[in-house]
């Protein structure tokens, strides 16, 4: 057998469903194997592949064993001449394996082959081609002088930014995102290292290849898409610990003893730098607006307090001291939880939240204002000035931020009413069309283009792939779907880099999926269609179905007296509304049992009732209540979990 390839995967089935698409068209002509080890995923990647893709050769693991493990399972079974280690969030060319294996078989002193890799924008990815990772190049990345000087041989040598991206070079460290290695080889050097549970496996390997005499070499004649992602984010702390120690391990094996104490000491200092740096990060992007807010609201309420004391007091006068102290902080707060449970601080930023969340703050503040002692109500005015001052401040802030400053974690906007083009063949097309319709629910516009010259009938299309650039600029498209079934992936990769400068998002719907891919990450779930369960996983879902299960909680406990006659089993509804109250349940939540559900739905709380507990004789067959829990969770309403709570109150002490 000529080639293995070798897929581990863990939790990301759309990308694991578009990479397979991709690999079995590039290896039609080829005597090749496909292996996936699954790492206990729980999306549903095991039932995708038995389903769609029988062919493929699977490990289905019971635990996570990590990186290098899995794959060192599947190069003990693999028969191929040449073994490929391929990440799942890829797309290969059609003659990606072709080219590849024909170079090898040229180059009989290749140990190892990375090639060429761009990321879900069209972008040239540095990582296709590394240097060995020496104390000094080390350093040089860890401290920035790498980025600053990235076409330096001495401070740009890990990536190899002196390198033409364009051309053949022999190199140190190959990608194991795509790492072609010699099955003779790899009877020279071991299998991985599975002291390296994650990242720096494929820098070892690389290393163990060179050191036995084989070179690594980086082949541009061919490309995949590579969409960059990892379990863990390159932001988050547990990236920046689990990459930095993986280099630390690499020079303890490779490295002198004084070179190794040497790259420890930068490995432990750029750990906790890039640490410290990455909570810093995290923290002001989520605290900012909230932040931002409170001090405007206290600083404007302040100012306006004594403006609104010389007109009210024109003789002398003050708010009492407790006006300012408490008043005012418990005026803010309740004002910003409103703002929180509306989503007027979600991603991407939108005005209408906004108002909702000051709506529902002063409702909340009124109310209890009518409650309250009259020595503490201060004044209604204030409460009046302080939220036209609010509304006037904060929308001022987000509009500077987005059109001033044009910061892209505070965008206004939404997902829902982009211009969307999808460039395919009608039949395609139209599929890919009503599946943007679903997911974004409200398009601003769907144009289509053809792949070829002619363009159909159908009013739907616009034009054809020679007039791609013209279209997005006329039609002020912000995102171009491609479909796969209809363009080679060479070309789409072609079209993503001519069409970069044009700041639009790429994504690619595989053909017979209910999936829509594109983004720079394989973990940005935010340009991730996923058609069929949608509706629950939206924040605002979440957020309502929280509120409900507290107010009908709150309802409940106020009519206990009563619900404790109505409730079959009393002692059973005390311990739900705790369930309830403490968030570890919810009152309505899947049908069936929590082994039996489909792993393709989404994680909620278990609930005390279910859709089987709407109006009607619902048959209790697995694939009855496997459609009804997904049509519960596609097309998420409030006012379904409100139908079933008041038409079954006796059941509310059901165990769960």
């Amino acid at each position: 057998m000529k080639l293995s390839v070798i897929i581990v995967n863990y939790n990301v089935r759309h990308f694991l469903e578009q990479c397979l698409h991709s690999v079995f068209q590039a290896s039609q002509q080829l005597d090749a194997e496909v292996i996936v080890v699954d790492n206990n995923s729980v999306d549903g990647s095991v039932s995708m592949l038995k389903e769609k893709f029988p062919s493929v050769i699977l490990i289905e693991n019971k635990e996570n064993l990590g990186f290098s493990r899995a794959n060192n399972q599947a190069i003990r079974i693999a028969k191929g001449q040449y073994i490929l280690l391929l990440n799942p969030d890829t797309i290969v060319e059609k003659d990606t394996f072709t080219s590849t294996l024909r170079f090898m078989d040229d180059h009989p002193d290749a140990g190892g082959l990375g090639v060429k890799m761009i990321d879900g924008a069209g972008r040239f990815l540095p990582e296709s081609k590394r240097g060995l990772p020496t104390p000094a190049v080390a350093f040089y990345k860890i401290f920035g002088l790498a980025r600053l000087f990235p076409r330096s041989r001495i401070f740009g040598a890990y990536h190899l930014g002196y390198l033409s991206s364009d051309e053949v070079h022999q190199v140190d460290i190959l990608s194991g995102a795509f790492m072609m290695i010699r099955a003779e080889a790899l009877r020279v050097t071991g299998l991985l290292d599975e002291t390296f549970f994650m990242y720096g496996e494929d820098i070892d390997l690389s290393y163990r290849l060179i050191k036995a005499g084989f070179h690594n070499y980086y082949f541009p004649a061919t490309r995949i898409i590579h969409y960059k992602g990892e379990s863990t984010r390159k932001s988050s702390v547990n990236y920046v610990f689990t990459f930095y120690r993986a280099m630390a391990i690499f020079a303890r094996k490779h490295f002198s003893q004084s070179n190794a104490r040497v790259f420890s000491l930068l490995i432990n200092l750029a750990i906790y730098l890039r640490a410290l740096a990455a909570l810093l990060s995290r923290f002001f992007h989520r605290a900012f607006l909230p932040v931002a807010d409170a001090l405007m609201l206290f600083g404007g309420i302040s100012l306006i307090k004594g403006w609104w004391e010389q007109m009210l007091f024109p003789w002398g006068g003050h708010y009492p001291p407790e006006f300012i102290r408490f008043a005012v902080p418990a005026y803010i707060l309740l004002w910003l939880g409103g703002i929180c449970l509306s989503g007027g601080y979600d991603r991407p930023v939108r005005i209408l939240r906004l108002l909702q969340g000051y709506a529902l703050g002063t409702l909340v503040i009124l109310v209890l204002y009518s409650l309250l002692d009259e020595s503490y109500r201060f004044s209604r005015a204030m409460i009046f000035f302080g939220l036209l001052w609010g509304l006037f401040a904060s929308i001022l802030l987000r509009l500077l931020l987005h059109y001033g400053f044009k910061t892209k974690y505070y965008r206004l906007g939404g997902e829902s009413n982009k211009r969307c083009l999808i460039l395919g063949q009608e039949t395609e097309a139209l599929r890919v069309a009503g599946m943007v319709r679903q997911a974004l629910l409200n398009p601003g516009f769907i144009g289509l283009v053809t792949p070829g010259e002619k363009i159909p009938a159908n009013k739907a299309y616009i034009g054809n792939i020679r007039q791609l650039r013209e279209i997005i600029a006329i039609y002020g498209i912000e995102e171009v779907i491609f479909c796969s079934r209809d363009l080679p992936a060479a070309d789409i990769i072609d079209l993503m880099s001519e069409h970069r400068d044009l700041n639009v998002e790429f994504k690619i719907a595989p053909p017979e999926s209910l999936s829509i891919i594109g983004s720079k990450k394989i973990n940005t779930a935010e340009d991730l269609y996923i058609i069929e369960i949608d509706g629950i996983n939206k924040n605002e879902n979440k957020r309502l179905k929280i509120l409900l299960d507290l107010a009908f909680s709150l309802a409940v406990l106020l009519a206990l007296p009563l619900m404790l006659f109505i409730v079959r089993r009393p002692a059973g509804l005390l311990a739900n509304l705790w369930g309830v109250f403490t968030l570890r349940i919810s009152w309505v939540g899947y049908a069936g049992m929590a082994g039996a559900l489909s792993p393709q739905l989404p994680g909620i709380r278990k609930g005390v009732l279910s859709p089987r507990d709407l109006p009607g004789n619902i048959p209790s067959d697995t694939e009855t209540i496997n459609r009804l829990n997904l049509l519960y969770s596609r097309d998420y309403k409030i006012t379904t979990d409100l139908s079933i709570l008041l038409g079954n109150l006796r059941e509310l002490g059901r165990k769960v």
